[in-house]
């Protein structure tokens, strides 16, 4: 059985790697990270880093995998697994997502995306995060709560491209782009879900909307106590052994 991971902003696939050494422990042998372009892979000619282009981008990927996998994202890859799955439920077993409630119609984006959505302002944001040395981005993450083992292996990946493509992804999905992307939120319910919800995650949404998409899209509940934005660095065993009991439970 594939389990395939589709890691977020402003990340690498490094960010899974407590995660997946996790996972195999517990008997996953076939884990595929597939990192979004412009997010640690090129950014193919032609290719629109946008809310939809990500979404049909990942759309691609997973028809040429030849059978339903398990479905996991986290951040911005978690809102292009809840964008695949709205469109191609018959290409995953399950799905899961750490960001559901950012396609609820009352979401408000969270500070630092509202500064990238603003031309000039989110320019200069991204130009002083890729002045920074690898060790003051690390700190940066660590700082939001990222494991400092991972930051110092994530830090390094952001670049001119990761600055371009976040800028192009957030203002494509400045409201009411997401809001009216999740109108189709009940069509990920063709498909059983799993909606993350770590508790002290505060730029996802507010409980209240994330657990409305979530029941929309038809996704069980799972509140991550204690937990923040990067919860697979966190507690990589417990959030592990939840995930492979979700997968087990359908297999």
């Amino acid at each position: 059985m594939t389990v395939i991971l589709v890691h977020g902003v402003p990340e690498t696939a490094a960010v899974w790697d407590p995660f997946v050494e996790a996972l195999s422990a517990l008997g996953e042998a076939d884990v595929r990270r597939l990192s979004p372009p412009g997010f640690g892979a090129p950014v193919p000619d032609g290719f629109a880093t946008t809310l939809h282009g990500y979404r049909d981008w990942l759309v691609g990927e997973l028809g040429t995998v030849g059978e339903p996998v398990d479905l996991l994202g986290h951040d911005w890859g978690g809102g292009h697994v809840v964008g695949a799955v709205m469109a191609r439920p018959e290409l995953v077993r399950t799905w899961a997502s750490d960001v559901p409630g950012v396609f609820d119609e009352d979401y408000v984006w969270h500070d630092l995306a509202q500064q990238w959505q603003t031309p000039g302002v989110g320019e200069e944001v991204v130009a002083a995060f890729i002045g920074m040395t690898d060790s003051d981005r690390a700190g940066f993450l660590v700082e939001a709560g990222m494991a400092p083992d991972v930051a110092t292996r994530v830090a390094p990946g952001f670049d001119d491209v990761m600055a371009r493509s976040i800028l192009a992804l957030y203002r494509s999905a400045a409201q009411p782009a997401a809001a009216t992307a999740g109108r189709d939120l009940e069509a990920a319910a063709a498909r059983p879900g799993l909606a993350l919800l770590p508790s002290e995650d505060h730029m996802v949404g507010t409980d209240e909307q994330r657990r409305r998409a979530a029941s929309r899209a038809g996704a069980r509940v799972e509140v991550l106590d204690g937990l923040g934005h990067w919860w697979m660095t966190q507690d990589p065993a417990g959030t592990a052994r939840l995930l492979v009991d979700f997968w087990r439970a359908h297999r």
